[in-house]
C-alpha cells in the first residue's frame, strides 16, 4: 500500500507558503531544495517543511491539497501552529 503526502513548505522568514502533494516526500523535498530560480519554490527559497499529513489514497491527497490551497492564510497558519507551533523544519521526521 502506498502512502501519499500533502505538505506545506515555507521560506526562512516563514512569510511564503507552498502547498503540494507527493508519494515520495523525501525526494520531492530534495527537488524543491535543488530547484532553479525560475520555479516558485526556487524564486522564494521555499524549502522548509513545516507541515505534512498522510493518506492511503491518491484521490484523498488530491482533494486535500485542493482544499488547503483554497484556505485563507490565517487558516493555513492555524493548521501549521496546531502541530508545529515553533515552525521547525520537519524534514528529519520523514
Amino acid at each position: 500500500m502506498d502512502i501519499h503526502y500533502v505538505y506545506i513548505l515555507t521560506n526562512t522568514n516563514n512569510t511564503v507558503l507552498y502547498i503540494g502533494r507527493t508519494k515520495q516526500l523525501k525526494e520531492r523535498l530534495n527537488q524543491h531544495r535543488n530547484n532553479n530560480s525560475k520555479s516558485f519554490t526556487g524564486k522564494y527559497n521555499v524549502t522548509k517543511l513545516v507541515y505534512f499529513e498522510t493518506t492511503k489514497y491518491v484521490n484523498n491527497s488530491i482533494k486535500r491539497e485542493r482544499q488547503l490551497k483554497k484556505w485563507n492564510r490565517e487558516w493555513k497558519i492555524s493548521l501549521i501552529n496546531s502541530l508545529n507551533p515553533d515552525w521547525k523544519d520537519l524534514s528529519e521526521y520523514i
